[in-house]
């Protein structure tokens, strides 16, 4: 039996994470694998149709960082999100997807989170991490003595993302995910000011704060959009016809957009730092800091087709090397070998 504590549903609507567990539970679904998730959401429940796989469990006080309620037995309990399960009965296994707190929070928020995920590994009988970068964080923030417990399983990337036949490109930028902080969005939103003959499209995020909303409106007036949030089919759409994905993070633990826009025939420029080149290796235009200029300069590189055509054929390549089932099959060996 593999208990899932999905505390992760209750914490982003959207994200890498959920992505992460969403296709390990689909696919152990379909190959009848004994398996539960423990669900905080009745809304969610409901919508799942009340699965037989499904738990669900009344939230507590201040519930994502108490030990998870257990009440079945279970051969492997893996957390969405860093917690351990109460009263143990079995093994345990922790993924590790980042360390942006520990590198980018300097309040109670990063103790708080840093507190939980070492308390999380010490106690885990296999630590799966999503990159080799993300294992070399793990080494020096957590400490060398987990490295034998380590594995790392990278990420992989939906089949729904292709290239699509009889689209057009649209003279737009897009840029998926968070813009706070190391995520560089201002960079980008300098960059491409000068080029006026191009648009902004923005995916996820959550919508723009006033902050942001003055920065477009300074300098991308009438030429940025926010879509919010898209499904792998309408934002595949969007890959399909935007010139390039500019992903200039300053730190990525994997980095999924990247995968996505490149299986889409999408261009991606992105900065050569963290998990990025280890994701994309040859496939994008990778850039040493993310400043405003290189990427500007990167970008109308891209307008020249002999370039667009080779960096998309590098990118259908490169993305063929992950998926989601090869990553299932790596978890379940790890399930495998601990029982």
């Amino acid at each position: 039996m593999i208990l899932y504590d999905g505390i992760i549903t209750s914490l982003q609507g959207a994200g890498g994470v959920s992505v992460l567990f969403n296709e390990l539970i689909k696919r152990m679904s379909s190959s009848n694998i004994e398996h539960k998730v423990s669900i905080f959401d009745k809304n969610l429940y409901q919508r799942l149709g009340s699965r037989e796989s499904c738990i669900l469990q009344s939230p507590r006080l201040l519930e994502r960082y108490r030990d998870a309620e257990v009440s079945i037995e279970y051969d492997i309990f893996h957390s969405t999100y860093y917690r351990l399960p109460k009263g143990r009965c079995g093994k345990i296994v922790t993924t590790v997807h980042d360390y942006t707190y520990e590198r980018y929070r300097s309040n109670i928020a990063k103790w708080t989170h840093s507190i939980q995920k070492n308390r999380a590994l010490k106690y885990s009988d296999r630590i799966i991490c999503v990159s080799e970068s993300t294992r070399r964080d793990l080494i020096e923030y957590s400490g060398p003595s987990y490295e034998d417990r380590t594995v790392v399983i990278h990420n992989g990337v939906s089949h729904e993302y292709n290239i699509l036949k009889n689209i057009i490109t649209k003279p737009q930028i897009i840029f998926v995910g968070s813009r706070s902080g190391y995520k560089n969005f201002k960079s980008l939103v300098y960059a491409i000011s000068p080029l006026k003959n191009l648009d902004l499209v923005c995916v996820g995020g959550g919508n723009f704060t006033r902050e942001e909303v003055q920065l477009l409106e300074q300098y991308l007036h009438l030429r940025y959009r926010h879509l919010g949030f898209l499904t792998n089919i309408e934002l595949n759409i969007e890959y399909n016809q935007s010139l390039c994905l500019v992903y200039p993070s300053l730190y990525e633990g994997f980095g999924i957009p990247v995968l996505e826009a490149m299986k889409s025939g999408c261009p991606v420029i992105a900065v050569n730092c963290s998990s990025i080149p280890e994701v994309a290796g040859n496939a994008a235009l990778l850039l040493e800091n993310g400043n405003p200029f290189d990427i500007r300069q990167a970008v109308e590189s891209l307008m020249i087709s002999e370039t667009r055509d080779k960096y998309i054929g590098r990118g259908v390549v490169q993305s063929a090397r992950f998926s989601w089932d090869e990553t299932y099959q790596k978890t379940m060996r790890v399930y495998n070998d601990l029982q």
